[in-house]
């Protein structure tokens, strides 16, 4: 029987590594094995940015990975806390009645539920925040390397 507190904490807690997959679907499931690659690379954005600081710019690309596969694993979260005991039962637990205890809700669910939609959303406009003004000061930097060009000059004269 599947658990959806269960399954709502460990998309929450585990789900960039794909651990709810892995509980849900098994260990056949293909997007669980994939989910880590984003994960693995936005920590390496983390890294590159300690080490040569937030300059980089491969840690400006890579970092937004992490934060935006947290947030999607926050919303999936929300998703499988939210779904109703029938739905939950007929999806997941298909071999026992509709109004078993495993698609029950509880507080447990409601605190995980409450984690998501709080961790979800700060991590969401962080890396949305950090992404834009990365971007955007790129933009400006290399507007001003153009606009001190030799061959802009020579044409003004």
């Amino acid at each position: 029987m599947k658990n959806k507190t269960l399954a709502t904490w460990l998309t929450f807690v585990g789900g960039p590594f794909g651990l709810h997959r892995f509980y849900l679907f098994g260990l056949a499931n293909r997007l669980a094995w994939m989910l880590p690659i984003p994960t693995i690379l936005g920590l390496y954005g983390v890294h590159r940015a300690r080490t040569y600081g937030l300059e980089d710019p491969w840690s400006w690309v890579l970092i937004p990975m992490l934060g935006f596969t947290i947030a999607g694993c926050a919303i999936n979260a929300l998703a499988y806390g939210l779904m109703t005991t029938d739905r939950w039962n007929e999806r997941f637990n298909p071999n026992l009645p509709k109004d078993s205890t495993g698609g029950q809700t509880n507080w447990l669910t409601v605190g995980a539920l409450a984690a998501s939609l709080l961790v979800g959303t700060t991590v969401l406009m962080a890396s949305l925040a950090y992404s834009f003004q990365h971007y955007f000061e790129y933009q400006v930097e290399e507007a001003r390397l153009i606009s001190q060009s030799p061959e802009i000059k020579k044409t003004a004269d």
